[in-house]
């Protein structure tokens, strides 16, 4: 639901819903995710929470909860929300995922690394659950981790620009010049705003272009082609 209009009929027909079975735990979460969409934060936790009480299983109640907390900034609560969502369902590969980029955030880069490594298992097409793993292998040191994970990740999203960046700066780390100036390139064709400061860092190991005749090389030429 992208019409505001559409949001807000879907919202009024869930409170009437509620008031005919004020513990649908369904419709509750239902309001909850509405209330997301018009970023109404406060009233959508409320109605998560409440749908948790009334509910069971109400485990994507639990990430929707992580995500209003990650727009305040308060990534302990993420984690909670998340763990209560995978102890919930222990297949729910998103709950792990993000999970895992709380971590990340929190830089406990082994939590991070387990985290997503669960949700790959579980799903191994979330892009972004790649990109974090990736990152995270980064932020460990292990580099040759993280560009088999980058790889991988752009195997399943040819186009993805932040990929692209990435993998350019673990090419790098590794000594890979060449390799970090193509990807540095790609992700720029695609859009994507790369760091200054690594371009800079590029600069050097580009080919330095080939340089203008002096007016003294033009004058040898010429009296050779003259000879």
């Amino acid at each position: 639901m992208k019409d505001p209009r559409d949001i807000e009929n879907f919202i009024n027909e869930q409170k009437l819903r509620l008031l005919q079975k004020p513990d649908c735990a369904a419709s509750l979460y239902n309001l909850g995710v509405a209330l997301m969409q018009q970023e109404k934060f406060d009233e959508a936790i409320d109605a998560f929470e409440e749908s948790i009480v009334q509910g069971v299983r109400m485990f994507e109640a639990f990430v929707n909860l992580g995500y209003i907390y990650f727009k305040d900034g308060d990534l302990d609560k993420v984690v909670k929300a998340n763990q209560r969502a995978v102890e919930l369902e222990p297949r729910y590969a998103r709950g792990y995922a993000n999970l895992g980029f709380a971590y990340l955030q929190m830089g406990k880069t082994d939590d991070a690394i387990d985290a997503l490594e669960k949700a790959l298992e579980l799903n191994p097409e979330i892009v972004q659950a790649m990109c974090n793993l990736a990152n995270a292998y980064l932020q460990k040191g292990d580099i040759a981790k993280s560009i088999e994970a980058n790889k991988k990740m752009l195997e399943l999203a040819q186009d993805f620009s932040l990929g692209y960046n990435n993998l350019a700066n673990a090419y790098y780390m590794q000594g890979e010049f060449k390799e970090a100036i193509r990807n540095c390139d790609r992700a720029i064709e695609l859009g994507f705003e790369v760091h200054p400061d690594f371009l800079k860092l590029l600069e050097p190991h580009r080919k330095n272009p080939k340089k203008k005749p002096t007016e003294a090389t033009v004058k040898k030429s010429r009296r050779k082609t003259k000879g």
